[in-house]
């Protein structure tokens, strides 16, 4: 039975295709979504996928990680620069997280180059798009 990785995506992730290509690549977030998938299959894990806009929901979905998943690659998108409830979860939560942004948040504006929720994971990853999320994956097939 192949481990199963839960990808969680925050606000504004649901617009990929429409956001600056230049910060988010032109890929749709179902078109990352499949490609992850696809990649995670070959590895041997499985990869459920999440979307919200919501910071509770995505309290939520950590949580409800926790419970069967081996491991979250967790893209908090905005809210990882300033919610400290969505840090708290990564760190209570009792398996590995990967913070992952597409963009090099260390190469934008002054407010994004502090992830709150990176400090609290098992790793981050910025600024290589959706290779960012392949490397995460290859993180959990190697055993964290």
């Amino acid at each position: 039975m192949s481990a199963r990785i839960a990808l969680i995506h925050g606000p504004n992730l649901n617009l990929l295709g429409q956001r600056p290509a230049d910060q988010y690549g032109q890929q749709t977030l179902k078109e990352l979504e499949t490609e992850v998938q696809a990649h995670g299959k070959e590895l041997g894990l499985e990869v459920v996928c999440h979307q919200s806009n919501g910071e509770g929901e995505l309290i939520d979905l950590l949580q409800a990680a926790e419970r069967d998943c081996a491991g979250v690659i967790f893209n908090p998108g905005g809210y990882s620069h300033t919610s400290v409830a969505l840090r708290d979860a990564v760190e209570a939560i009792g398996i590995p997280t990967v913070d992952v942004h597409l963009s090099n948040i260390h190469a934008r504006e002054d407010f994004r180059r502090k992830s709150l929720t990176a400090s609290a994971a098992k790793a981050c990853i910025s600024g290589l798009g959706s290779d960012g999320y392949l490397a995460a994956l290859q993180f959990f097939h190697q055993g964290d």
